[in-house]
């Protein structure tokens, strides 16, 4: 495991002229991926909080049924997220085990634009496209 650089300056964006997953990228891409996980963690209890204080019995048939609409959706909502914790946990691992930034199936490097703009994901583009036509492929079937 590298050293942990514990603050990158907020101004820091990952380049192609630095170690690829070095000090800095490496804690870079922690504190991203922690914040979204708190926040996600943030939105859960408030969700929690608001499923809470709604009533569940409304006198009105229409009320009651758009109440449950909006309690399913929620519930749908928060089913997504605790997939998305899942994910975002087994990103820190792999940074963890310094795994982070590599795609599982070349090993090549992911590319630091995809990262930043999907810190869980594990494919490189190319390796993505290839894995989505497969699926593709025999979904048709």
């Amino acid at each position: 495991m590298l050293g942990n650089v514990d603050v990158v300056p907020e101004d820091y964006i990952p380049s192609e002229n630095e170690p690829f997953m070095g000090e800095r990228q490496h804690s870079y891409f922690r504190a991203k991926l922690t914040a979204w996980k708190d926040e996600i963690l943030r939105e859960n209890l408030e969700t929690i909080q608001n499923l809470k204080e709604e009533p569940s019995n409304h006198p009105d048939v229409a009320d009651r049924a758009s109440s449950e609409a909006e309690r399913t959706l929620e519930l749908r909502t928060r089913d997504r997220q605790r997939k998305l914790i899942a994910k975002i946990d087994a990103a820190l691992r792999r940074l963890d085990e310094g795994t982070y930034g590599y795609c599982e199936e070349t090993g090549e490097p992911i590319g630091l634009g995809r990262l930043d703009a999907r810190p869980i994901a594990t494919f490189s583009v190319e390796a993505q496209e290839r894995h989505e036509k497969r699926e593709k492929v025999y979904r048709d079937d």
